[in-house]
């Protein structure tokens, strides 16, 4: 039994998805306004060039700040209640976002982006602990599924709107000031949304720790916390040192005759994507962690090379590719949903987690800047450099036979 009634439930499963929803634009939004960011800011120092190297310098940021947040705010919730530190982290993506509205200079914007990303990374592990210890065993594929298709409606969402009313370079603040609305939500969360009672159970035990961080490492946890760092850092890497790529090329190819295609190819990616983290968890569920995570790999890499080296922006079938390519390779992270709360005994689920997800982010970041490295490197070459780093997806092909499958995959780890 999880203690809390029908209502209380779905009140936890609403606030989180939310929570998730308005990470997703979080996330979505330096990818689609980047370069109009970049050409208001620089004038006349912006290149092409230059553009694509401040979206690495922005989206590095991002994922560095999200890395020390999923580890400081997920700590935190299994220190002060999931809840409250998932209300803490959605004030802090959307206070932060809603000042990038005021920006003056790129290095302003890069340390907003970092700052963002405390509360990006802080959502996620306090929002799947709530859900997981909220809702009986037998939802879970079905819930995690959903709760990751969130990040991704987000983006959906973010990207419909770009297309009613364009970014550009005259034309950008907006989208900053409507990021800081879901800071709203968070009070409401602080206010009115319940606690795990899972974790009320357990916090005596909880607080008797002295660094939850440490207890990962553990004789015990570490050959789990390992596998939950080693099969996390693979898709992340992957979707944005290759993957996101593709929208700043398309804004460079369609940008100066057709403002609103880069907000269409987002678009396509994000409702493929969508229909991929609620897939991914099913897929696990019904194939094994292994196996699936296998086909998941073999099939991220090869739509993605495909994407940047048989396609383009504008041409037939680039948006269908890129369809695809969202799908495939977003399976990955509602596999990771349903595969990472399961390792760990609850009083260190949501740091657990919380590590393994966002040590995935801080190696994003390196790769990211490398990958911007490889863009000046290679003269601004979209494709070359999305297709380089794909390959990062094909490592996964042999890298989830050296993990193993969690003992009665649907159930969490016994309290060690």
């Amino acid at each position: 039994m999880t203690g809390l009634g029908r209502g209380a439930r779905i009140a936890v499963l609403a606030a989180s998805f939310l929570g998730l929803l308005f990470d997703g634009v979080e996330l979505g939004l330096m990818p689609i306004a980047s370069l109009s960011v970049s050409k208001s800011l620089l004038g006349a120092a912006f290149t092409p060039t230059s553009g694509g190297d401040w979206f690495a310098r922005f989206t590095a940021a991002l994922m560095l700040g999200a890395a020390v947040g999923g580890i400081v705010l997920g700590n935190l919730g299994d220190r002060i209640g999931r809840t409250r530190a998932m209300g803490v982290s959605i004030l802090v993506y959307s206070l932060f976002a809603a000042l990038g509205g005021q920006v003056q200079t790129q290095e302003q914007m890069l340390v907003l982006r970092f700052l963002v990303g405390l509360g990006v990374g802080g959502m996620w592990p306090n929002g799947m602990a709530l859900v997981g210890e909220c809702w009986p065993g037998a939802a879970k594929p079905l819930v995690s599924g959903v709760m990751m298709a969130g990040l991704n409606a987000g983006i959906l969402m973010l990207s419909q709107l770009a297309r009613v009313w364009p970014i550009t370079p005259d034309s950008w603040r907006w989208i900053f000031y409507l990021a800081g609305a879901p800071a709203v939500l968070g009070v409401i969360v602080l206010l009115w949304i319940p606690e795990s009672p899972a974790w009320l159970r357990s916090r005596g035990e909880a607080r008797r720790a002295n660094v939850p961080v440490s207890e990962l490492f553990r004789p015990e946890l570490r050959a789990l916390t390992l596998a939950a760092i080693v099969v996390s850092v693979i898709p992340m890497v992957g979707a944005w040192a290759a993957s996101k790529w593709m929208i700043p090329w398309a804004d460079k190819v369609a940008g100066a005759t057709n403002a609103d295609y880069k907000a269409a190819v987002q678009g396509w990616w994000a409702v493929g994507a969508t229909l991929g983290a609620v897939g991914g968890a099913q897929l696990a569920a019904r194939l094994g962690r292994r196996r699936s995570y296998f086909l998941i790999s073999l099939g991220a890499s090869t739509l993605t090379i495909t994407m940047f080296l048989a396609s383009a922006p504008l041409q037939p079938g680039f948006l269908a590719i890129v369809f695809f390519q969202g799908m495939v390779s977003t399976l990955f992270f509602g596999w990771l949903a349903l595969y990472l709360p399961e390792l760990f005994p609850v009083r260190v689920r949501a740091t657990g987690s919380g590590l393994a997800y966002n040590a995935g982010r801080f190696a994003t970041a390196a790769g990211v800047l490398l990958a911007g490295l490889l863009f000046s490197a290679l003269g601004g070459d979209y494709p070359r450099v999305g297709a380089i780093c794909a390959l990062i997806y094909a490592l996964g092909v042999g890298a989830i036979w050296l993990v193993r499958e969690p003992a009665a995959e649907a159930t969490a780890a016994p309290e060690a």
